[in-house]
């Protein structure tokens, strides 16, 4: 069975990770939705809403799990048995930053990083974007699935 973990912090998901993870469904058994937890960052959602995003948007896909975790994602790849790890890639900038740390992983493991480029219609989100677009009061549902709603 091929499982990749596909992790993030997920202050939203956007339209850029549910194409990356509908497109990685095609490719492995389980995609592993891995919301990672860093105590020092100030997150826009909670945890609890983040996760409840993902397993919404992905509700009929049997072969999508969303988790949370600390600590190396390698750890958690021999955790859950999981030979890879899955990116998206937006920009060059993006290249150079995941490259490194997917040589530190393969250097650190067995991991291998799969990396697939953002759609070009959704290769300008990040999550970033969206956050602003939020507090400033804009229309973000074109950015993120239905299944993120701002109460």
């Amino acid at each position: 069975m091929k499982k990749a973990i596909f992790p993030g912090s997920f202050d939203p998901i956007t339209n850029g990770h549910f194409d990356i993870i509908k497109r990685g469904i095609s490719l492995f058994d389980e995609v592993i939705v891995a919301i990672g937890v860093n105590a020092e960052k100030k997150y826009m959602f909670s945890l609890e809403q983040r996760k409840k995003f993902i397993e919404d948007a992905f509700k009929d896909s049997p072969k999508v799990r969303v988790i949370t975790y600390e600590g190396l994602t390698i750890d958690l790849c021999k955790k859950e048995k999981a030979e890879f790890i899955l990116r998206g890639l937006r920009n060059p900038a993006d290249f150079e930053f995941e490259k490194a740390i997917a040589h530190t992983n393969r250097k650190l493991s067995k991991i291998e990083t799969v990396f697939l480029l953002t759609a070009a219609n959704t290769s300008y989100i990040s999550s970033s974007i969206v956050r602003d677009v939020i507090r400033n009061g804009g229309d973000y549902s074109v950015l993120v699935p239905d299944s993120v709603k701002i109460e």
